[in-house]
């Protein structure tokens, strides 16, 4: 079933009631507290340009527990020689804007609208999301933004301009203490090929809320 998200009240329903494919609601707004709101219940935006806000929590989950991470010889030696250099929150705006312009497989144009990067943009500059910057010779080569919560890393995109960029900043958050799960949303085969799994929706939101984490 797919519900009415009202503008003017903060609120979404049970993420269970949703569609098969994960779509919950539509409407709504991307204000910060209603993004922080959604998030906190496993619930994120997903829409393109010119269509309805849609709010997803789909039935099962793609993650990476850090410690289940696979890091091939070649990518282990990539980072042991200092190929790139990893930063965090030095170049939120543009890591968001090359995320946004990187041709996706199968897919036109982008999901990361103007509105939806002024969005996360907000909730960079109020502490909430961040971005993980690859860099190679003073030059930005790759990337990734995303949510911190509670003990979370929820990923929204990542890029490449040189091979391996990618792949080398979420090796960073997986081997970063603070991070007890990356949160990839949806499954593909780079992912799953870096020891990505699935896990349903009631085990994601249940290890969401655990108590006790900073």
């Amino acid at each position: 079933m797919v519900f009415r998200i009202p503008e003017d009240e903060l609120i979404f329903p049970d993420p269970e009631l949703g569609e098969d494919d994960g779509l919950l609601g539509i409407g709504g707004d991307l204000s910060i507290d209603r993004l922080l709101l959604a998030y906190t219940n496993g619930i994120f935006p997903w829409f393109s340009e010119g269509d309805p806000i849609c709010w997803y929590s789909p039935p099962e989950r793609c993650v990476i527990f850090p410690e289940h991470i696979k890091i091939s010889k070649s990518m282990r030696k990539i980072v042991r020689d200092g190929t790139f250099r990893v930063s965090r929150n030095e170049a939120f705006r543009e890591v968001i804007a090359n995320c946004a312009q990187s041709p996706r497989k199968d897919q036109d144009g982008t999901w990361i609208t103007n509105e939806m990067q002024n969005a996360y943009i907000a909730l960079h500059e109020t502490g909430y999301a961040h971005s993980i910057e690859v860099w190679q010779d003073d030059k930005l080569a790759g990337g990734l933004y995303g949510l911190e919560i509670n003990g979370f890393f929820c990923g929204e995109s990542m890029f490449s301009l040189i091979s391996n960029a990618s792949k080398t900043a979420l090796i960073w958050l997986c081997t970063n203490p603070v991070y007890r799960l990356v949160d990839c949303q949806i499954q593909n085969d780079h992912l799953m090929s870096m020891g990505a799994e699935m896990i349903s929706r009631a085990t994601y939101i249940s290890l969401l809320k655990e108590p006790g984490i900073n």
